[in-house]
């Protein structure tokens, strides 16, 4: 099975859970920005959840499909049509073979992923089959796709055989998973925060900015991170800071006082104060923000944080055991 990228649209890579274990070499953890709608696409299909996937990224991806091939959609909705028919989200559909998938504009959320039943037929390098697109490795040519590509798919597994046996008889199913237990595709999002290393040398005033008022992601936010326009912070006194580790929902604040939130692309180390630190429940949210979009913060405590990363991962082994039984 294959297929062939008619339009790559504005930015189409593949991804995966990420590269991780590998920071101590400089090397990025990458991986998909809202990997909710990734593992959960994977499950749909019948796929282990941390199969590769392509994350499509507010518009123009065009592709067709050689074979008939079972599919599954989540993420943001970039009314995504198969030969101009509208197609549901967030449920496994069979796509025939010949046919055209297209993404248009999105109208909720920044990025869709689509991940194909027998996963994508590339190499797994140092773990992980994402695309590091500063160093050029991993995913497809190490580089966003482009028109023209021909992506092979993977042998199916007895799951996704049974997944696809289903749907080829029931036709498009009656049940699909809802996605707001996972992330928001709202514009206006409030996002949980926990307190950062160097929180407590940050003057009072900027504290309250920070989960007080507004911020605007800015049209220079990518995977590597989310600018972010509002009031600056400071802090109490000049700090010279050692560059130490960061992860993922880090929030820097350089000079200028306007908080980076770090993301997927992240650099491995970094030397700006951290006032804060998005929680892991809170990520795929954040990764579905479009440019000029409204963030607020509220600040919670480690251990609600931890309580809602378990409940998160409560919901999606409920979809693993609900998904099995549906296929008995």
């Amino acid at each position: 099975m294959s297929i062939n990228v008619l339009n790559a649209g504005l930015l189409t890579t593949i991804q995966d859970i990420g590269r991780t274990g590998s920071q101590k070499f400089g090397v990025l953890v990458s991986g998909a920005m809202d990997s909710y709608s990734m593992r959960i696409a994977n499950l749909l299909v019948g796929n282990d959840e941390r199969e590769g996937v392509f994350e499509i990224t507010l518009f123009g991806t065009m592709l067709q499909f050689e074979e008939d091939t079972l599919i599954a959609i989540t993420g943001g909705d970039l009314q995504t049509t198969i030969d101009g028919i509208p197609v549901a989200n967030w449920r496994p559909v069979i796509i025939k073979k010949g046919s055209i998938l297209k993404f248009g504009f999105a109208i909720e959320g920044c990025r869709a992923y689509l991940a194909i039943a027998g996963g994508i037929d590339i190499p797994v390098v140092m773990g992980s089959k994402s695309t590091y697109l500063v160093a050029g490795i991993g995913g497809f040519k190490g580089r966003a796709l482009q028109q023209n590509d021909h992506l092979s798919f993977g042998q199916l597994t007895k799951s996704n055989d049974k997944v696809f046996t289903r749907i080829e008889q029931q036709g498009t199913p009656d049940w699909a998973v809802p996605h707001h237990p996972f992330i928001s595709l709202a514009s206006t999002q409030t996002i949980r925060i926990m307190e950062g290393t160097e929180y407590q040398h940050f003057d009072g005033a900027s504290k309250q900015r920070l989960v007080s008022e507004p911020y605007v992601v800015t049209p220079q936010s990518n995977r590597m991170g989310l600018r972010l326009e509002g009031q600056a912070l400071s802090l109490t006194e000049k700090l010279e800071l050692l560059s130490e580790g960061v992860t993922f929902g880090t929030i820097q604040i350089p000079p200028n006082g306007k908080p980076i939130i770090l993301m997927a692309d992240r650099q491995t180390a970094g030397g700006y104060p951290k006032i804060g630190q998005v929680i892991t429940a809170d990520l795929g949210s954040l990764s579905q923000v479009k440019p000029n979009a409204k963030l607020t913060f509220k600040l919670i405590t480690h251990a609600e944080a931890e309580r809602e990363l378990i409940a998160k991962e409560e919901r999606i082994n409920q979809i693993k055991i609900g998904i099995q039984q549906k296929l008995q």
